[in-house]
């Protein structure tokens, strides 16, 4: 596949940088079409600053976010309403979960972090019978279908910050969660670990960089 010219991929960049958004937040309302109308408990792994936490607690009883970072989970308690029925706590993703189960568990662009099997088989552990589970991911691209849908990606992505940020340059940097880090694994090597520990899981490759995960405990 050809690659783009140097000095357009920098000017794309430079493009980019002026017009942020968020991608893991574009995925939000595809993830809530993922789950039920209502549900009990929720947990939200990776939660960052709150985001999806805050539009699961829309459909939750209750909620609970965790993190590794304690200042993005302070800010994500002081961002939420005190009548809100989510809580926040910092904690390993593995080894600091709480000893609950949950009907609905989600991990946004925080797996690539973490052992990837043992991450799966840890969420499977906590998700109740009847519970989904939702992981939106990042994959290294290696097939031509990896880099099909990043060449596709480039120019929607321009466009799309161009238009959240109404054409204008954003005022200041899009919060992040975490300091991010290239993805490791590729697509198949992730849906062959997947379906070992997740039979019947469902995944898919999607635009800007990203990769979903959906299973259900029958």
């Amino acid at each position: 596949m050809t690659t783009p010219p140097p000095h357009l991929l920098r000017a794309l960049d430079r493009f980019n940088a002026a017009h942020p958004w968020d991608h893991n937040a574009h995925y939000h309302p595809w993830i809530l079409r993922q789950l039920p109308r209502r549900f009990g408990r929720a947990l939200d792994v990776g939660s960052g600053s709150g985001d999806l936490a805050r539009l699961l607690a829309t459909r939750a009883g209750a909620v609970h976010g965790v993190d590794s970072d304690p200042k993005i989970t302070a800010q994500a308690q002081e961002l939420t309403p005190p009548a809100a029925l989510v809580t926040f706590t910092t904690a390993d993703a593995l080894t600091g979960l709480p000893a609950d189960s949950y009907d609905v568990i989600t991990c946004t662009a925080t797996i690539h972090h973490l052992p990837f099997t043992e991450a799966l088989t840890v969420f499977r552990r906590h998700l109740a019978p009847g519970g989904t589970l939702v992981i939106l991911g990042l994959s290294r691209p290696t097939t031509p279908g990896d880099h099909l849908l990043g060449a596709a990606a480039a120019p929607l992505n321009a466009a799309t910050g161009w238009l959240k940020n109404k054409g204008r340059p954003a005022p200041r940097p899009v919060s992040m969660t975490a300091v991010t880090r290239p993805a490791d694994m590729s697509f198949p090597d992730i849906v062959r670990e997947a379906h070992a520990v997740l039979p019947g899981a469902r995944l898919r490759r999607r635009l800007f960089w990203r990769y979903t995960l959906v299973w259900r405990h029958r």
